[in-house]
C-alpha cells in the first residue's frame, strides 16, 4: 500500500532510520508496531535532511497486516505523534516502490524576508531580512529549467555519480513577507534545492552577480555555486506518480 504523510521535521534527523537519532520512518515504525504488532517494510520515496518537513512524503508498505486501509489511517494517526499525519493510505501493486515508481517531485522553499523576527516561525521557514526582489529572482531562476548537468549544485556526501538532472519548472513568488521557491523536476541531488536558493539568494543581494547561473551550472564547480539554504525553509511539496 502507499501512505502519505505529512510531518515538521524540526527535531528528525530525516526520514531514513538513524542508528542514534530519532527519524520520521523510526516514529512511523513505532506507531504501526502497536496497532498491527509489526514495523512492516518500508521504501520511503526521498531521504530527507535534518530538520526538512514535507506537505507530503509518500511510502510503501508491505506488511502481513490485514487491517483495512481507513481504519489503518485513522490508527496510525492515533499513535503517531503530533508532529506527523497520516492523510492517506492507497492500494498499489504489488511491484510498487515509493521512490523507483516516482515520475518527479516538488519542493517548496519558505523564506521569511523580514528584519523583525517572529517566535512562532523560526523552525518552519528560513529568516532573511535583506530585502530581496522575487520578480529578480524569478527571472533568474529560469536558468536552471531543463536537462543539465547539476554537478555544482550537489553538496559534499553525495554519493551519485550521475548529475544529470531536469528541472521541469522554478517559480519564485512572494506571498506577503514570504518568498516561496518552488522547483519541480524529475529527481533532486543531495542538497541541491537548498544551494539553488542559496545561491538565488546570493544574486539578490549582490554576492553573485545577475545571468552567472549558466556559467555555474557549465562549471560544474560546487564552489562557484553559493551557500547552502538552512533546512528550516525546506519541504517536499508533493511527489508524482
Amino acid at each position: 500500500m502507499l501512505i502519505t504523510l505529512r510531518f515538521a521535521g524540526t527535531r528528525y534527523a530525516g526520514f531514513q532510520v538513524q542508528i542514534n537519532a530519532l527519524s520520521v520512518c523510526t516514529a512511523f515504525q513505532d506507531a504501526l508496531e502497536q496497532i498491527t504488532g509489526d514495523r512492516g517494510q518500508i521504501k520511503g520515496c526521498s531521504r530527507t535532511d535534518a530538520g526538512v518537513h514535507a506537505n507530503k512524503y509518500c511510502l510503501s508498505l508491505k506488511t502481513t497486516s490485514k487491517i483495512a486501509p481507513g481504519k489503518l489511517l485513522l490508527a496510525l494517526n492515533r499513535f503517531l505523534p503530533e508532529d506527523i499525519a497520516a492523510v492517506d493510505i492507497a492500494e498499489v501493486p504489488p511491484d510498487f516502490h515509493a521512490r523507483y515508481s516516482a515520475a518527479g517531485k516538488e519542493y517548496l522553499y519558505k523564506l521569511r524576508n523580514s528584519r523583525i523576527k517572529d517566535p512562532f516561525s523560526p523552525q518552519l521557514s528560513y529568516r532573511f531580512g535583506f530585502p530581496l526582489d522575487e520578480k529578480l529572482l524569478d527571472g533568474q531562476a529560469q536558468a536552471f529549467v531543463g536537462k543539465h548537468d547539476f554537478a555544482a549544485f550537489q553538496a559534499k556526501g553525495g554519493d551519485i555519480q550521475d548529475t544529470v538532472r531536469t528541472i521541469v519548472s522554478f517559480r519564485v513568488v512572494r506571498e506577503g513577507e514570504y518568498i516561496h521557491f518552488i522547483v519541480r523536476g524529475d529527481g533532486f541531488l543531495y542538497k541541491m534545492v537548498r544551494i539553488m536558493v542559496g545561491t538565488l539568494i546570493d544574486i539578490g543581494r549582490g554576492k553573485l552577480p545577475p545571468g552567472c547561473l549558466p556559467a555555474i551550472i557549465e562549471s560544474k564547480n560546487r564552489s562557484k555555486a553559493g551557500k547552502t539554504a538552512p533546512a528550516c525553509g525546506l519541504y517536499l511539496n508533493d511527489v508524482f506518480y
